[in-house]
């Protein structure tokens, strides 16, 4: 009997059906997850359990995790995803959510994160007010850059208007939380997301999209290591960038 998993469930107030409604999976999986100690499921569904339940993969289910600790240089990747949309929304969830001091999303347009997740403004407002620093990385809509990518995409939404769609939802937001965002260059093939000592990153392939990128899902566990060669990254890309309201100000002027 998996103790740990009944408890959480009887705190979340959650049966056997509803959690398997969130997760995708049958009541009867959920019976077996419960009555058989030793049955561990999927990672993709121990993270929709976790995110159901808000309680930690090391609490339900201690063996899994410790067998996924590494020693070796590779050790801060947790996970790989052969694409982006692969990857399962109850992680950027889960990561969203649990972040407290840094939510930064370095992706050339971020446009898909307003799609993919429910009341995201909201959600961003909040972390804002609760003193976490939120970040956006994208790239200019009017550069050549940006034109260049977009003939290499040759998609009907532009990379120009998925930016401008980000910009206009940070706008409603922005006054009252401090949200910060800026233009940059450096980054038009690389998205790296941070969450605390969590981070997404994307390597964009020719010829592909967003969502069809190879995408690792890093933790930090030590210095120089993977984890902190991409933060650095973001961080000169930052201190390189220009503000999007300053500039926007100075036009209007």
């Amino acid at each position: 009997m998996n103790e740990a998993l009944r408890r959480a469930m009887a705190q979340a107030r959650l049966n056997d059906r509803q959690l398997a409604e969130r997760c995708g999976v049958d009541a009867k999986t959920v019976g077996r997850w419960i009555t058989q100690a030793g049955r561990v499921p999927r990672a993709r569904h121990r993270w929709a359990v976790c995110d159901a339940l808000g309680e930690d993969e090391t609490v339900l289910w201690p063996t899994a995790a410790k067998k996924a600790v590494k020693v070796g240089p590779d050790r801060e990747i947790v996970s790989a995803y052969p694409y982006r949309s692969s990857c399962p929304a109850a992680l950027w969830r889960s990561l969203i959510t649990n972040a407290k001091r840094e939510l930064t999303f370095a992706g050339y347009t971020n446009y898909f994160l307003w799609l993919e997740h429910a009341r995201f403004g909201s959600v961003l407002r909040r972390k804002a007010e609760q003193g976490c620093r939120v970040r956006f990385l994208i790239g200019d809509p009017d550069s050549d850059l940006t034109r260049s990518r977009e003939e290499d995409e040759g998609v009907a939404l532009t990379l120009s208007t998925r930016i401008r769609v980000t910009i206009a939802e940070l706008e409603k937001i922005r006054n009252r939380t401090g949200i910060e965002a800026r233009y940059s260059a450096g980054h038009a093939h690389l998205s790296v997301f941070c969450f605390d000592d969590d981070m997404i990153v994307t390597p964009l392939l020719t010829h592909s999209v967003g969502h069809d990128a190879p995408t690792l899902h890093l933790h930090r566990y030590q210095d120089d290591g993977m984890f902190d060669r991409f933060a650095s990254h973001v961080e000169e890309l930052w201190n390189r960038g220009t503000p999007v309201w300053e500039r926007q100000t100075h036009e209007q002027a």
